[in-house]
């Protein structure tokens, strides 16, 4: 039996609590390099951090998404 790594569990996009940069990118459209420059941003609504990885807070990224005009 597997050890129930990550691999082993495909979870869609939309029911992800957090995103990978590379996640969050396709799934916004977004370039990787422009969403790591808003998580650079102090006090960015949607960033998430686990150790020094950066991880992309779904929901408010959404929302954050859905009240810019250019970003």
């Amino acid at each position: 039996m597997k050890d129930g790594s990550s691999s082993d569990m495909k979870v869609p996009i939309p029911q992800k609590l957090a995103l990978t940069i590379p996640e969050a990118a396709a799934y916004s459209n977004i370039g990787i390099n422009k969403i790591s420059q808003m998580l650079r941003k102090p006090n960015c609504p949607f960033v998430l951090y686990v150790g020094s990885k950066k991880l992309v807070k779904r929901e408010a990224f959404e929302q954050f998404i859905k009240n810019q005009l250019i970003i």
